[in-house]
């Protein structure tokens, strides 16, 4: 929502296609955009579930840590479920059609599921650390119980700082033109744009300092060790797997940072602005591949994580075979 106060200008890349419906960018890149976006959505969807209900049925998956993990799969499926207006949006900027409290809705949500899955990794990389730095006050300390409370107090951090945008959106008719879900007058004339920009980029760079000093404690602290214990060799996996995670966060949502500086001096010349859009189209894309890589890495990188995956698939086959089992019987006694 930062980037696009601006779609109004006219003739530095835009196209129309035959029915006069003027696009942001050429109708190849939309297309390849869409299918692209529309993989990450079946990929993402189906990943993030698996996670929620893997946790959910299974007692001895719900760790600290994959308590942590399925309430960012949560997050995620939201930013998923969002997907198809925002899709719409770039196909059909112009005339928004949903109203002013969907409008609004949306960019809070979206907002709120982004703040929230970089608080989820910032609070579980802070658990890892003492886990691993301090591990018998760990023990007493770090509960599952609490961890729940920390996620409730997570999501509702999220829920506040995301408050501004409906402030900050809304439709807006500039000229007598057709309605647009974008930043309002007032958010760009009041320094309300400003100050949530400065917020958007204290969620991401502090976070990223905090997580580059954190990994940096818990890798000299594990590698360092001449007696490794099963202990340290089930620590190394989860810290591995988690850097992973930091790493695909922090290159996903780079470009759009970068993005968002160049369209700060994109004023000065049209080219500026059109290479500042595209970083736009890259950073949306790069959006949805954050929300849908997680539950790849968890395949990849966990043993356990694999293994709850098939548990879950025979038990629904199961499931299956016993209920054709129990009509085939009822079937047969009803001949009888």
């Amino acid at each position: 929502i930062w980037n696009d106060n601006n779609y109004g200008k006219k003739g530095l890349f835009w196209g129309h296609d035959n029915s006069g419906i003027y696009l942001l960018f050429s109708l190849p890149i939309l297309v390849v955009v869409t299918v692209v976006c529309i993989l990450l959505f079946l990929v993402g969807l189906t990943g993030n579930i698996l996670t929620i209900l893997i946790v959910l049925l299974n007692k001895d998956m719900r760790s600290t840590t994959n308590l942590y993990l399925s309430s960012m799969a949560l997050s995620d499926l939201f930013i998923f479920l969002l997907m198809p207006i925002d899709l719409y949006k770039l196909w059909k900027y112009r005339p928004w059609n949903f109203g002013d409290f969907i409008c609004k809705l949306f960019q809070f949500m979206s907002e709120c599921c982004t703040y929230s899955s970089i608080l989820h990794i910032t609070a579980l990389s802070m658990e890892r650390y003492f886990a691993v730095c301090f591990p018998l006050q760990a023990k007493v300390t770090i509960t599952r119980s609490r961890i729940r409370v920390v996620i409730a107090l997570l999501w509702t951090l999220a829920l506040l700082s995301a408050g501004p945008v409906f402030a900050l959106v809304g439709v807006e008719f500039d000229n007598g033109m057709d309605g647009e879900c974008r930043c309002t007058h007032y958010a760009i004339s009041s320094g309300l744009l400003t100050a949530m920009m400065w917020v958007s980029s204290i969620y991401f760079f502090v976070p990223v300092c905090c997580l580059s000093v954190l990994y940096g404690l818990i890798g000299r602290k594990l590698w360092r060790r001449r007696h490794i214990t099963l202990r340290d060799r089930t620590n190394r996996k989860t810290v591995k797997m988690l850097v992973v995670i930091v790493l695909a966060f922090v290159i996903c949502w780079l470009p759009f940072h970068i993005g968002r500086m160049l369209f700060s001096v994109s004023a000065a010349t049209s080219e500026m602005y059109r290479i500042s859009q595209y970083f736009n189209l890259v950073s949306f894309v790069l959006f949805y591949l954050s929300a849908a890589i997680n539950p790849i890495l968890y395949n990849l990188m966990s043993g356990r994580y694999r293994a709850a995956v098939c548990k879950l698939f025979r038990r629904q086959q199961g499931v299956r075979l016993n209920v054709r089992h129990t009509s085939s019987h009822l079937e047969v006694e009803t001949n009888v």
